[in-house]
């Protein structure tokens, strides 16, 4: 039985009488007086139905793990405008989501064989650095949330423009290894058919796995289903540094913008991106939680995440992404891209438009 307690903090003034609850270790709070699935986060400040955020977050990342995102970067806007969370806490939070999400995720990747392990080194040593940066820079130049705003959209903009541009027909002519795997999926789909084994079988065959042919200091090459591809060490370790940049001030770990640039800026397919992406935005998000837990910042304003809140957004995202992941061998990457790519431009003109409109 719960215990009750007079609690007085909320939001800055003084309530009435609260149900003390406990959540996997960390205390929230449960207003008496209103109907028994709302709960009160103390940390946040973010009053909402218990079942909520984890089953927000399971249809999100069911959708985005199919790309190698997280959906940390959907969630974000979703705690700002539905939840009221705006204080530089939600970006520590959000990467309480992904620690607590991910590892499904990346179990299924690995399971099947395809991560692609030098991609995933490489990126996880270039966002770690920038995570460092990203935090200064979200605590000093961008805790007003009008302003973090327009920088959510802006980042939004970029990743869902770009994930349409490389769906277009225009595109993918240019890209003769997509064009033969997306051909070689389309094949086996019919065959599968035909055998109407649609419903069981595998859209991806087990030697779709990837192997890794050369990995040095300058260059990475592997194998995907007969199709090689390479990618230049120095250049994917520049693009993470900037992505964890921008990561550590977002609180995405930065999966949700390396993804997209492996498609198509390094013509990798995002069936071997998905779970590297996703292992990387783990290996960051850890570490921006200590970052955002234990550095000082500026003005005395809180900066560490709402656990309770990050683990409920976690057991809902860890279902989703172990689904999505599971599903993405049946799903073309051309319209893994045009899903994801519709979603987020849709969130950053909203975004946009409300900075300017104020």
């Amino acid at each position: 039985m719960p215990t009750y307690y007079e609690i007085s903090f909320y939001k800055g003034v003084f309530t009435s009488e609260k149900k003390l609850l406990e959540i996997s270790g960390v205390i929230c709070y449960h207003r008496g007086e209103m109907d028994p699935f709302t709960i009160l986060f103390p940390v946040s400040g973010v009053t909402t139905w218990f079942f909520l955020p984890p089953l927000i977050a399971f249809f999100v990342s069911a959708i985005t793990s199919l790309g190698g995102v997280s959906g940390a970067f959907i969630l974000l806007p979703f705690q700002m405008s539905c939840l009221g969370f705006s204080s530089p806490a939600v970006t520590s939070t959000n990467f309480v989501f992904n620690i607590v999400a991910i590892p499904s995720g990346v179990y299924r990747y690995f399971k099947e064989g395809r991560m692609a392990w030098p991609l995933t080194w490489v990126v996880i040593a270039g966002t770690l650095p920038g995570v460092f940066i990203g935090y200064y820079l979200r605590v000093l130049y961008l805790p007003e949330p009008g302003v973090f705003k327009l920088f959510v959209g802006c980042v939004l903009l970029l990743i869902g423009g770009w994930l349409i541009r490389e769906s277009s027909v225009k595109a993918q002519t240019d890209k003769q290894q997509l064009s033969e795997l997306d051909k070689k999926f389309e094949v086996r789909a019919k065959s599968l058919k035909d055998e109407q084994r649609v419903r069981t079988a595998a859209g991806l065959p087990p030697e779709a796995v990837v192997k890794t042919i050369t990995f040095t200091i300058k260059t990475v090459e592997y194998e995907f289903w007969g199709e090689k591809f390479r990618f230049s060490v120095p250049a994917m370790f520049l693009l993470s540094f900037s992505v964890g940049i921008i990561g550590g001030t977002y609180g995405i770990g930065g999966g949700a913008i390396i993804a997209p640039f492996c498609v198509a800026v390094f013509h990798l397919p995002v069936y071997t991106v998905a779970g590297a992406a996703l292992l990387g935005t783990f290996i960051t998000s850890v570490v921006g939680v200590i970052f955002y837990s234990i550095l000082p910042s500026a003005g005395g304003i809180s900066t560490s995440p709402d656990w309770a809140l990050g683990f409920l957004f976690g057991i809902g995202g860890f279902g989703g992404m172990y689904v999505g992941a599971r599903l993405q061998k049946y799903v073309p990457q051309k319209h893994i891209k045009v899903i994801l790519g519709t979603l987020i431009v849709s969130l950053s003109i909203g975004y946009i438009y409300q900075y300017f409109a104020r």
